[in-house]
């Protein structure tokens, strides 16, 4: 069994198709991109998708089809943003889990994101995680920033473990607005991190993507790599194919040890059905 969970994110919202044309924003773009991170080493796929203009969207029937073909062609563990864009409706990000996912992401607080805010308040955090118990879909507790943690404690006191219970969570760094991607700043979350947790991963925005890596493999931590978080191979090189991130992270894992996990791998990490 691999010990190292490898999340892809391959997409993400902000980013548009003209800045970045290699961005695998059609389903048939997602799907062969999902294949080869598969092989590359990946065991999880965190999914925003795009209408036919390539704009982020919440549509359900988009969503279940991208559900379905995931499944069809890959092992993966299918995670479905629940964060949509920050211009997304809270009632229409709850409508997520209608697609019916093995995962998804549930963020612990409203965070500013650039000029923007990425909304989310306590009564919104309580009815998704419900709703993640009811379905018995895998929350991926999204931490922003130490305050994210600290109600990360406060929700599990209140509504006890997820369905699975496995609590898993990815702590993500270098995001303006909240923690910075550094080493010092990944050690005070892990530290603060509620003792109900068996797994967590961490991802470098931009720059951050490589130190926060390596400070994650040094404390045990998986890892989320992929477009969605970083277009950069390094100083003036583009990402050409989110396979390139997802080897880069295999290869640091097997330099420190750590062997990639399967999707059979994963789903017995996060405790779901192999």
């Amino acid at each position: 069994m691999g010990d190292l969970l490898i999340t892809v994110a391959p997409t993400g919202a902000e980013t548009s198709k003209t800045d970045c044309p290699q961005l695998p924003t059609t389903l048939e773009e997602l799907v062969e991109t999902a294949r080869r991170c598969e092989v590359a080493g990946a065991a999880m796929v965190h999914v925003h998708i795009r209408d036919a203009e390539h704009r982020p969207t919440l549509d359900q029937q988009r969503l279940k089809d991208t559900v379905a073909a995931l499944h069809e062609h890959t092992d993966l563990v299918v995670q479905l943003s629940t964060g949509g864009s920050v211009h997304d409706p809270l009632e229409d990000r709850l409508k997520v889990l209608d697609a019916q996912p093995d995962a998804c992401s549930l963020t612990m607080g409203t965070t500013n994101f650039g000029d923007d805010v990425f909304s989310n308040p306590w009564p919104f955090i309580c009815e998704l995680y419900q709703q993640t118990q009811d379905r018995g879909v895998v929350p991926e507790f999204e931490l922003f920033d130490l305050g994210h943690v600290a109600a990360l404690h406060r929700l599990l006191d209140r509504h006890g473990l997820p369905a699975t219970g496995k609590v898993h969570c990815d702590l993500v760094m270098g995001v303006p607005g909240g923690m910075p991607g550094t080493a010092d700043a990944l050690v005070a979350a892990v530290a603060a991190l509620p003792e109900q947790v068996t797994s967590w991963s961490a991802t470098g925005i931009g720059r951050s993507t490589l130190p926060v890596a390596l400070a994650s493999l040094s404390k045990g931590g998986h890892l989320r790599v992929g477009m969605e978080d970083v277009l950069t191979m390094r100083k003036g090189v583009p990402v050409e194919h989110n396979e390139q991130l997802v080897s880069r992270a295999a290869d640091l894992g097997r330099a420190a040890q750590r062997e990639p996990m399967t999707p059979a791998d994963a789903r017995a990490l996060l405790g779901l059905a192999t």
